[in-house]
């Protein structure tokens, strides 16, 4: 069955994304993908959809109407969720009647908000993903007046009791906060410039209005090495922190290019890097060191969490009749 979704308010931006591409760096292509992994991920899983379905990634203020009943789920910087004139629950499974607007209002200390449709959003594939590269001529931006297209098997659901929600589910939710960040970090091969360690950890940094997709920039004291070497093209990860020129720090995002020369004084643990998906300008960061051991503590902690959440709908999707999309 399709479903269409017209788009009433499209915010200042909002684009189609999935969990990015796979082997397209060995062709200079960056992975891309969702900004924030762990919020998109659990609004996949919260609707019945594969962790890494396309979803839409909002910034801003964002409404849509349904022609058929559809079961959604906003997560990440989402600050209040109306399905006409009632609130319902973010970071849960929710029912949309035909109709009915459905509006995401953002937090104010948060960059991007989450909405995931049970069944698959039709959408232009780039590299076998939907995740949007504007740099390749691949935008993927939702304007407002667009219609969206879902294929799905949700015919409706109503909870005999109330509205919503419609279940209680062991959500790995992360709320963000007006206070400074902390933020793992682990040593990179320049964490050897003498004095750089304790530097970034006793310093506060600040997110600048220059971040972008492809790096978040932090205003902040820094150390450069000593000798004048010219530091020749390397390849660089996702969340690598470097020092470029001038007194500031780049945390590399998921559009980075893939090499670059300046010095990596560390690197943001898999498990962390969703934090930099939702920082805005003027946000406060500490780092703190951590190490390999801990950090793979993080991730095998975030990935139970996923399961945990995915073996829960399961159950209750299967005991009610609700389809699930693979």
């Amino acid at each position: 069955m399709t479903v269409h979704l017209d788009v009433v308010d499209a915010g200042w931006m909002s684009t189609l994304q999935d969990a990015g591409r796979t082997g397209s760096e060995r062709f200079g292509v960056p992975t891309g993908g969702s900004a924030d992994q762990h919020s998109a991920a659990v609004a996949n899983i919260l609707v019945g959809n594969a962790r890494t379905a396309t979803l839409l990634e909002i910034m801003g203020e964002f409404s849509i109407v349904p022609d058929r009943d559809v079961l959604i789920a906003a997560t990440g910087g989402v600050d209040q969720v109306l399905v006409g004139d009632a609130t319902a629950d973010a970071w849960a499974p929710v029912v949309v009647p035909t109709g009915a607007e459905l509006r995401l209002i953002p937090a104010p200390t948060a960059a991007r908000s989450y909405l995931a449709i049970a069944g698959t959003i039709t959408a232009d594939q780039f590299f076998g993903s939907a995740a949007p590269d504007a740099r390749m001529g691949f935008a993927q931006q939702v304007q407002h007046g667009d219609r969206i297209s879902v294929e799905t098997q949700f015919t409706g659901f109503r909870q005999p009791f109330f509205d919503h929600a419609l279940f209680r589910l062991p959500v790995p939710t992360w709320r963000p906060t007006d206070n400074a960040w902390a933020v793992p970090i682990l040593p990179g091969p320049h964490s050897s410039i003498p004095g750089i360690r304790d530097l970034v950890e006793a310093a506060e940094y600040r997110v600048t209005d220059r971040s972008n997709h492809v790096g978040i920039r932090l205003d902040g004291p820094v150390l450069h090495p000593d000798d004048d070497t010219e530091i020749v093209s390397h390849g660089v990860p996702i969340g690598a922190v470097e020092i470029p020129h001038g007194d500031e720090l780049i945390v590399l995002g998921r559009y980075r290019t893939v090499t670059a020369g300046y010095p990596i004084v560390g690197f943001i643990p898999t498990a962390a890097q969703h934090t930099f998906g939702q920082v805005t300008p003027g946000r406060g960061v500490h780092f703190t060191w951590t190490t390999p051991e801990q950090a793979t503590r993080m991730t095998w902690a975030a990935e139970e969490a996923l399961m945990t959440l995915s073996d829960a709908v399961d159950d209750v999707f299967r005991a009610v009749g609700i389809p699930r999309h693979p």
